[in-house]
Formats: structure tokens, sequence, C-alpha cells
């Protein structure tokens, strides 16, 4: 599967409007966002995921013969077309905000600048991966801002929907704050820890509970964690834990990375019961890991009812982000130009819900810190090429409730700039960092969230502005739009 030729990975209509183009030849290039319009989960913000993925994709963009054998005999192509399809690569530019980077509904997470015909090819492939990983990891993220600090561990490869989704959402997981993955091919392919204990099935091969314990503490004894809830966890399940760990010790072992784990039953109950014969036992230290249908409001609750978990194995829940399975991203045209014009012509697309109204042209954004605290004031969209003085004040203004404006004073702020080149007329000029890198770079992006917008449910809305020359842009071109449907009603 690692080696499959994805070109073919598209809808229809992207090649049919491809030999559309082809048939009607021009030299137009075009700006292509992929944006989201809304938080998943109801929270206030995403992590962006799955760039290496996409620069994979867009490396190896190219039609065998048997693609072009396949698209023959569908009937829908013409053989000059295919003739061209032959020798395809994509030769034009890709901007895009890094892996990890903490993302805001509106913004371009990836901007396309290539002839049409390119451009058109990337986006579906583009949004399934973006969209996919976008999701897992931001389910990744608000999981363990539940946990506090505490361990999440990834066991979510035999609930996802397909190898794929277990293998690239597991990589997701771990970009959102992870700490390992059951997933032993997503720990190959990307470097990332991979951990697990043992099933049931292991306690009931055995004779008895005691000898399944016996057994595995002697092949593992750096990391003994014993799965207690096979028969019953406070009458069986933790003296034979107990017992075995104080044979370790007996023989002299140094007890570490020991402990139990609760697949079942009330985890708040019986982790406090757990802990408490634990530490009578003089093994306050032991790991009190659980399973079973965690999710973000599951383990935030347990949290509040004090629950001794100190470790969590999350799996349905994240894999699948069930409470919201699906990113929403789109990929829309933003601007055109002829190869010999200089600047690009605005583009945009109405609708009458006024969310969906695109934002034309071709832009950047820049990221707006508190210069004190270093937390996010705002993103601000604008066009490429805009720059700012942050010496001088500036007046930001939300782009849909234009009366709702905020002053910063200059000095105060300071600004970033989020998309950077990925590639340059084809070329990959972007080096993506490992897989525990942009874990440690969303650690600290999501400290430079206010708590307020880290909030699971009714988190406060981080801002997303248009600049000055956007906002008049836009209004400019809607208000064209707006005289032209009114002469079309005469």
């Amino acid at each position: 599967m690692r080696a499959q030729n994805l070109t073919l990975l598209t809808d229809l209509y992207e090649l049919t409007m491809m030999q559309g183009y082809f048939k009607n030849p021009s030299d137009q290039i075009v700006v292509f966002d992929a944006f989201y319009r809304n938080n998943p989960s109801g929270g206030a913000y995403a992590v962006m995921a799955g760039l290496e993925q996409v620069i994979e994709y867009v490396r190896d963009l190219h039609f065998s013969p048997d693609d072009v054998d396949y698209l023959r005999d569908l009937g829908i192509f013409d053989e000059d077309f295919l003739e061209y399809l032959r020798g395809f690569h994509f030769t034009g530019d890709i901007y895009a905000i890094p892996e990890g980077t903490v993302v805001f509904p509106r913004e371009p997470l990836v901007k396309i600048i290539a002839p049409v015909m390119e451009a058109q090819l990337l986006e579906t492939a583009l949004l399934n991966i973006i969209n996919h990983q976008c999701l897992i990891a931001t389910k990744a993220s608000r999981v363990c801002y539940a946990a506090e600090g505490d361990g999440i561990m990834e066991f979510g490869l035999r609930r996802a929907q397909g190898p794929d989704a277990g293998i690239y959402g597991a990589r997701a997981a771990m970009i959102g704050g992870c700490i390992g993955t059951s997933n032993v091919l997503t720990g190959q392919m990307f470097q990332v820890p991979v951990k697990g204990t043992h099933a049931h099935s292991w306690i009931m091969s055995f004779a008895d509970e005691y000898t399944a314990f016996k057994t595995y503490a002697k092949l593992y004894p750096d990391a003994c964690i014993l799965l207690v809830d096979t028969y019953d966890v406070l009458e069986s399940g933790i003296p034979n834990a107990i017992r075995v760990f104080q044979e370790m010790k007996a023989e002299g072992m140094d007890l570490k990375g020991y402990g139990i784990r609760i697949d079942s039953g009330d985890l708040a109950y019986l982790s406090k019961k757990a802990y408490d014969m634990l530490c009578a036992a003089g093994f306050e230290d032991a790991i009190i890991s659980a399973s079973s249908d965690l999710d973000e409001y599951l383990i935030h609750s347990l949290k509040a009812e004090g629950a001794k978990i100190n470790s969590w194995g999350v799996g349905t829940n994240m894999i699948t982000s069930s409470d919201c399975p699906a990113f929403g991203g789109v990929y829309k045209l933003a601007a055109v130009k002829n190869s010999e014009e200089e600047a690009f012509a605005p583009k945009i697309k109405l609708s009458e819900n006024s969310e969906k109204v695109t934002n034309p042209g071709n832009k950047t954004i820049y990221r707006i810190y508190d210069k004190k605290t270093g937390k996010i004031r705002a993103d601000l969209i604008c066009l490429a090429g805009e720059t700012f003085d942050i010496t001088k004040d500036m007046i930001l203004f939300d782009p849909l409730e234009t009366w709702k404006k905020t002053k910063l004073l200059g000095g105060s702020y300071k600004l970033r700039e989020l998309l950077v080149p990925i590639f340059q007329k084809g070329a990959c000029v972007y080096t993506s960092p490992s897989v525990m890198e942009i874990r440690d770079i969303c650690i600290r992006e999501k400290e430079t969230l206010w708590d307020e917008s880290k909030r699971l449910t009714n988190p406060q809305n981080v801002y997303v502005d248009l600049s000055n020359k956007l906002y008049r842009m836009k209004a400019d071109l809607l208000e064209e739009m707006s005289i032209k449907a009114l002469e079309y009603q005469k």
C-alpha cells in the first residue's frame, strides 16, 4: 500500500475538467486555497497535519501506462489528452502552514499557485490527506488536554476505517500529543514510540490469573502493566497483581514502568479502590492505566471525580473522531492571471450563507502575538506582499460584524507569517520535521492559546480578521457582483 501510485486518487470531474482546459488551451495561472470553515468537535482551534504526505503525493504525481490505459477504457478521454497525461508532472508553487501549528477557520492551510490543470488535479487527494490528519490531530489534542498532563496512548488501529486511516490516524494522533501508539507499522514508518500491554485472552489462556501475571512479569519486567479486569478487579485482579509485584521486589528487581490497566466497569470507583490497595501494599508509584471507549469528555469527567488514573489508552473515539467524523476542508479558486501578467485578478464565490463567501486574491496570513504574554491575539489574512509596521497601532475588525474592533498599540504585539514555501517551480524546497519534532511544535503552539480557547465546551474563538486591503477588495467584488445580478433581472 505504501508503494501505491496515488495519481488516480481523485474524483472523475477533476480529470474531465482537465480535458476541458486542455481542449481550450490558455496559459492561465491560478491560486487555489485549501481551508476549513468550522472547528471540529465545537472547539476553538484545529491542528495542522498531513503536509508530509501531501509532499510525497505531489512528488510522485505521474500517470503510469496502466493509468492511461484505464482512462482510455472509460471512453471519455481523447488520445491527445491521454498523451499529454503521459508526461504530466507538477510545475507550480505550494505554500502551507507547517504541521503542528494551531489553525483557525477560513485561513488558507495550503495555497497552490500553478497552471490551472495542475492545480485542479491536486484538489481531491490534498483534501483527503489534510482533512483526515487535521481531524485526528485535533481530536488527539483535545484528549491530551483533558488528561491534564497524563500520558495518552493511541490504541485505535483495530477500529480505524481501514489500514491507511489506522496508519496515518496514529501519525496524526502523535502530532496531537499522544506519547505512543499500539500501531507497530506507524512506529516503524515514522519512528514514534510503540506501546501496549496484553489482552484478556492472555489471562484466559492460563490455568489461573496469577500464573498469567507471573509469566508476563518474567517476560517484561521493565514494562509490566497487568490487565486486572478479566475476572474481578478488586477481588482477583488487584490482589494477584500485588502478589506478583511483591515477588518481583523480593527478587531484588527495581520496579519501573509497572502497574495495572482497567478496561471496564466504573473507572473512577475502581481506580480509587485500586490505588488504595496498591498504596497499602507499598506500591504507591504504580501506574494505573485505563481504557474502555474513552474520549476527552469522559476523561474530563473522570478527572473531576478524582479518579486515580494516570495513564490512558484511547482507541475508537480518537482514531475515528467519533463525535465529529469529518473535518470539512474545501478547496476554492481565489485568483487567476495569464502567464505574462504580474498581478492576479481576484475571484470570489458567492453564497446565501455569508460564512461560505470566499476570500479572494493571492493571500498570506500573519499571526499576531501579544508581546508580553506570547499568546495569540488574532490571525490576519491579507494580500501577499502586504507589510505592517509593528511599532504602529493596528486596528483589527471582524470581517462579518465590522463594528467589532480591537486596537493593538504599537510595540505591544509581534507578527509571524504562517504560510511557508513548500514547492517552488515544481521542486520541493521544504524538509519535513520528524513526527516527534512536530509533536513538540504542537505542544509549544498550544501554549500560545489562551486558556479560554482550550475549553472543551463553549470555548472563546480566536479572531481571524481581514486586512483593510483584502476587505476592500472583497467588498468591491461583492458590490460588482450585486450590480450584475440586478442587471440580469431587468
